[in-house]
């Protein structure tokens, strides 16, 4: 066998391995997809609390209502809510909507003493805000721990999920949304909020920390239907 038939060997046997990686990890996440595509609506009972720097936000009690494909709705009692337009921060079935992604294998890592798979998902559609998703997901029960979203629009932000009482549907039971308050558009309708005293510099360290908004569910209503009139009131 000469020289470059060895190559050349070698080189479609690693092709074939990440050609097999690949497959596997598109097979996880499809899996993935499969246990959230079980749910078809639900509206849940929680706790929201806001800690970015800049911004004066009551711990408030919210309703989320969702319905399959993309409805998404946060109804808060008073206060304000900076989560990214729709609600791709508490609902995974958002960022794993479509196979018309690419998977890559990315290794292991553990998290809160669980081992999760690291896939990374590129969109195929150029035109998609989402540019990668990383996802950490649970292989044994097929759950998303973490997922650290890259967009156009509002930067990169980060997704940490625990899970207990509604597992078997994908749902968590705490969300800790955090992300880079300057890179961050601020939903419309909310404004700045510093002190008349500070200094422009003060201000744009605070810009320059992290924002962290964290939901805690204390109950969902699963698949027992949602009028559409829901998602179009003020």
């Amino acid at each position: 066998m000469t020289y470059i038939l060895k190559i050349l060997l070698l080189l479609l046997t690693i092709h074939l391995s990440l050609f097999t990686y690949s497959q596997d990890v598109t097979d996880l996440v499809n899996k993935v997809k499969a246990k959230l595509d079980k749910v078809k609506d639900y509206s849940a009972n929680g706790v929201l609390k806001t800690d970015v720097a800049f911004i004066k936000a009551p711990v408030s009690k919210i309703i989320v209502y969702y319905k399959k494909p993309n409805h998404f709705r946060l109804v808060k009692n008073g206060g304000i809510s900076v989560l990214p337009k729709g609600g791709i921060s508490v609902n995974m079935s958002t960022v794993i909507s479509t196979n018309n992604f690419t998977a890559l294998d990315a290794g292991y890592i553990t998290i809160d003493n669980i081992k999760t798979k690291i896939v990374k998902l590129l969109p195929n559609d150029d035109s998609s805000n989402v540019v990668l998703s990383t996802l950490y997901i649970d292989e044994a029960n097929l759950l998303i721990r973490k997922a650290v979203t890259t967009t156009r629009e509002n930067g990169t932000y980060e997704l940490n999920m625990s899970y207990k009482k509604y597992m078997e549907y994908g749902l968590p039971d705490k969300v800790v949304f955090s992300f880079n308050a300057k890179d961050y558009k601020l939903p419309k309708g909310i404004t700045l909020d510093f002190d008349e005293n500070t200094s422009p510099d003060k201000m744009n360290k605070l810009k320059n920390k992290k924002g962290k908004v964290e939901i805690d569910y204390s109950s969902y209503n699963i698949n027992k239907g949602i009028n559409d009139a829901v998602f179009t009131k003020n």
